[in-house]
């Protein structure tokens, strides 16, 4: 079976941080079938749509990404949607208007794709990914394709079991309801002018929050409450905005952002004692000071 693939690939225009550097190898299946046997004949690929909440080394990454980015079929039928993990998000949330289903506006903002907005149950204006989703359909090598309800995912605040386990989401199907378009209209022009005067837009390249809200707080709030709004490292900045996203300013490095997330835990650690927990996900491993840094965060967030 031949699955296109590029080798030596400079992934950073991928990115929404568009920071990154070469990457060994990335595939680009475009069905189910090509995804499972590059999967089967990758010892561990990272599997991504939109690389909208990953961080890449600038100094590349020695393995394989099979990016989902064209798994893109979705179909609705009477109050059901199924999709693909590839398809964006933004996308479905407007054709789904169109078409007079609500139940999904929401995700109007998302800058990612089905797969990852499955995978870590993001949410917004109230609404999680666990509140409107029927079954998703995953993968796992030892178990090949399989689909759980919504109860069987163990969704919780940003996770779900595919973060407890070895599980790709391939699809999702939604639970839709009839609304006049004109009303879901409204709440998604709503979405997006909270989400405009809360969010960076990606023409400051960012990847979305950087750490997961402590139990009973909001992170943009302590992190600006330790003095951390507009402190900057290289080309990586805290928002001015909201001080739970880092922005690329336009030559940060993946160490830039790295150093800034640690100046950021300990200033939050010092003031208020908490333990915040990083959002976004790293890959790298060639730059001995990532490494480090990254191993730091992980196990004081343990």
């Amino acid at each position: 079976m031949q699955v296109e693939f590029k080798e030596n690939f400079d992934i950073s225009g991928l990115t929404t941080f568009k920071i990154g550097g070469k990457v060994n190898k990335i595939y680009f299946p475009r069905n189910l079938d090509e995804f499972g046997y590059v999967v089967k004949k990758t010892p561990k690929p990272k599997v991504s749509g939109n690389l909208s909440n990953m961080l890449i080394s600038s100094e590349g990454y020695d393995g394989v990404i099979i990016s989902t980015s064209k798994l893109k079929n979705f179909y609705f039928t009477g109050d059901k949607l199924y999709s693909e993990c590839g398809v964006k998000v933004p996308f479905l949330a407007q054709t789904m208007c169109d078409e007079g289903l609500s139940g999904i506006e929401f995700m109007i903002g998302f800058p990612g794709s089905v797969g990852g907005t499955v995978y870590m149950n993001a949410s917004a204006s109230g609404t999680a990914v666990a509140d409107v989703l029927d079954s998703a359909v995953l993968y796992s090598k030892s178990k090949g394709k399989f689909t759980l309800s919504n109860e069987e995912m163990q969704f919780g605040y940003r996770t779900s079991i595919c973060q407890k386990k070895p599980y790709i989401v391939l699809a999702a199907t939604f639970n839709m309801r009839r609304k006049p378009v004109e009303k879901i209209m409204r709440t998604i022009e709503e979405n997006l002018i909270f989400r405009k005067n809360h969010h960076p837009l990606l023409k400051l390249p960012n990847a979305g929050s950087i750490f997961k809200n402590p139990k009973n707080n909001i992170a943009g709030r302590v992190i600006d409450e330790a003095g951390m709004k507009c402190a900057s490292v290289g080309g990586a900045q805290v928002w001015d905005r909201h001080a739970n996203f880092i922005v690329n300013t336009g030559n940060a490095t993946s160490l830039d952002v790295l150093e800034l997330m640690l100046k950021i835990y300990d200033a939050v650690y010092d003031k208020f004692k908490i333990k915040l927990v990083p959002e976004i996900e790293f890959l790298g491993g060639n730059n001995a000071r990532e490494v480090e840094i990254w191993e730091i965060l992980k196990k004081k967030r343990k």
